[in-house]
């Protein structure tokens, strides 16, 4: 998993980007998006041992106070 920054200066363009795609979005549209999204974003990856991986990792960070992001 990569933690350092790779977004740069997009980042916070970015993450508002996919905030306003779930504007007006119902609870249920918007897990359906994300879930669409992440299964997008798997496709693009295209290596499955990475996505395992990183789903382990996401799942581990999930758990309160755990991670580099305090989650």
């Amino acid at each position: 998993m990569i933690i350092e920054d790779n977004l740069g200066h997009q980042g916070d363009a970015l993450y508002s980007a996919l905030m306003q795609t779930h504007d007006g979005l119902t609870t249920n549209q918007s897990h359906a998006l994300n879930a669409r999204l992440v299964l997008m974003m798997m496709n693009e990856i295209g290596n499955p041992d990475t996505i395992i991986a990183l789903m382990a990792d996401a799942r581990a960070l999930t758990q309160p106070g755990v991670g580099p992001f305090g989650a």
